[in-house]
């Protein structure tokens, strides 16, 4: 069962760290190149998955590093997991508290009434997905380390 779960939670935050890290070099400077009536309808269409599998894979890496935490026997690893899932709770709070408004907004807008009054998301999508891509990327490390060390 341990080496189940292990897996999972690579598995995991591996998944996270990747597909945010993808959308942060590739991803995001295509949006940003783009016109922004085709900017909307290109959003619109990236998070239509995205927004459904990303908190539960999210959350059960959560859920994984805190059971690993709570199980360890030495001080290292279990210093290691509680940190990874410190950071894969950073990843959710930024997500819900900063992207997915701003994702909410996008959704609702509609690009043939975009005007010269319309106040552009990019840039502060941009910030607030790079750092919970940090966050992401820590978790999956510090995650790898701790598995290594139990």
């Amino acid at each position: 069962m341990v080496e189940t779960l292990s897996v999972l939670v690579l598995l995991g935050t591996g998944l996270v760290a990747g597909v945010l890290f993808a959308v942060a070099v590739s991803v995001m400077p295509a949006l940003i190149a783009m016109e922004p009536e085709r900017y909307v309808d290109t959003h619109k269409l990236l998070g239509k998955r995205y927004d459904r599998i990303m908190p539960f894979i999210v959350s059960g890496s959560v859920v994984i590093d805190a059971a690993f935490a709570v199980r360890a026997d030495a001080t290292g690893p279990r210093v290691l997991f509680i940190a990874a899932a410190l950071a894969m709770i950073g990843v959710a709070v930024v997500s819900q508290t900063r992207n997915v408004p701003i994702n909410n907004r996008v959704k609702k807008t509609r690009p043939d009434e975009l005007g010269p009054g319309w106040e552009d998301p990019r840039g502060q999508w941009r910030d607030w997905h790079l750092l919970r891509t940090c966050f992401a990327v820590a978790g999956c490390s510090l995650t790898a380390a701790a598995v290594v060390l139990s």
